[in-house]
């Protein structure tokens, strides 16, 4: 009885994961469809969607109104800038609560997670008079500063969680042989830690990638990532359905490239420290 269960509720489980995995693809999947059609054939019902026909005037439309590379380098810059600043910040941090005796570690990560539900909007107008002030406004080094305070404190959580599951003993061998703090963390804890630390940066490096709030109000032209690019194809005119469909998918097939051929790392790195 056993055997014949186990294989029907496997194709419950199955047929459950797959639907779920569907729904949540398919508007991914239904921005792509768009993208090949004309902007008449886009606001039609979506049977008739799919039997009209398919072109690529959208995608050249858009890469004549906008330059698409200009605003793909500045997120690949503001991204991956801001994440490796952050754990310039964080891997310190992070080592300092996992190893150092401390009746507040759990208070100061909480107060450092309480930070992320402060609507974006409440500290908006400060930050925004500072970026004015110290000439960072549209600047990429500007949003790498923001985007890193952003996202600091789930880059100190996640690799404080990993460098829990590394046993204490063996950074003490360390410091018995000599080793300083700084080849400790360098030479000990991160190499042991390299799947939770490149979890961590595909995380971050996807959250600052489709940041929209700040990069919209703190940028105009010069510095203005993919966001904003999207952004563009909105206008008081109204909605165009198949540009703005070419656009998103412009912007986000190099994150799900990048998504796809490091999912294995992915899924090391969260499942770090799992099993003993």
């Amino acid at each position: 009885m056993a055997r014949a269960t186990a294989p029907a509720r496997k194709a419950l489980t199955t047929a459950i994961a797959g639907t779920l995995a569907f729904v949540m693809f398919f508007p991914i999947l239904w921005i792509v469809v768009l993208s090949f059609k004309s902007e008449v054939d886009a606001i039609r019902a979506p049977l008739q969607v799919l039997s009209s026909g398919w072109t690529l005037d959208s995608y050249g439309a858009v890469q004549e109104r906008s330059d698409y590379f200009k605003h793909f380098w500045n997120s690949v810059i503001i991204s991956l800038g801001s994440t490796f600043l952050g754990l310039l910040v964080a891997i310190p941090a992070a080592w300092a609560m996992a190893f150092v005796p401390g009746k507040q570690t759990r208070n100061v990560l909480m107060w450092m997670l309480s930070t992320k539900m402060l609507p974006p909007v409440g500290v908006l107008v400060p930050i925004y008079l500072l970026f004015i002030n110290f000439g960072l406004l549209d600047t990429r080094i500007g949003l790498v500063v923001v985007l890193m305070l952003i996202n600091l404190p789930i880059i100190i959580w996640m690799l404080y969680t990993y460098f829990r599951e590394i046993p204490g003993e063996i950074l003490e061998a360390a410091r018995m042989d000599g080793a300083s703090l700084r080849e400790e963390v360098l030479y000990v804890l991160t190499p042991m830690a390299l799947p939770g630390i490149a979890s961590t940066i595909l995380l971050n490096v996807i959250l600052a990638w489709n940041e929209a709030f700040w990069t919209l109000n703190l940028t105009a032209s010069r510095a203005a990532p993919l966001t904003a690019f999207i952004a563009s194809y909105s206008s008081p005119e109204g909605l165009f359905y198949a540009k703005l469909s070419a656009a998103s998918v412009m912007a986000i097939a190099p994150i799900l490239i990048m998504g796809w051929f490091s999912q294995k790392q992915l899924v090391r790195g969260l499942t770090f420290g799992a099993v003993k």
